[in-house]
């Protein structure tokens, strides 16, 4: 706590954040990025979309991670393996998929 000039304890308040403004926020980082470069998709993002993908072109199959790794030349490292158990088990959450076994996944027909 702050003290005035005899000692006494004076509040001391800081002003409310303003508003973000975005506009000039990615203007900087524009600015900043190399020339000619796109920022590069998110990971996640291309792998749900590469999951998603295998299930709708193959409806009836049942597939075990492993084998859905295998299709897509995906690594079959435990560690890469368990971050698509966790993604399969969110898209089947969601509804889009089910889970016929243990460790196996179909895409939902309705």
């Amino acid at each position: 706590m702050a003290r005035s000039a005899t000692g006494d304890p004076v509040a001391t308040t800081r002003p409310a954040p303003g508003p973000v403004n975005y506009a000039t926020s990615r203007k900087v980082i524009v600015e900043l990025a190399p020339a000619g470069t796109e920022p590069d998709p998110p990971e996640s993002n291309s792998a749900y979309q590469a999951i998603v993908n295998a299930f709708n072109q193959h409806p009836d199959q049942v597939f075990r991670v492993r084998e859905l790794h295998e299709l897509l030349d995906m690594p079959t490292d435990d560690p890469a393996m368990n971050v698509t158990r966790s993604r399969l088990g969110r898209l089947t959450r969601q509804g889009f998929l089910t889970q016929p076994g243990r460790g196996r996944y179909q895409k939902r027909t309705y």
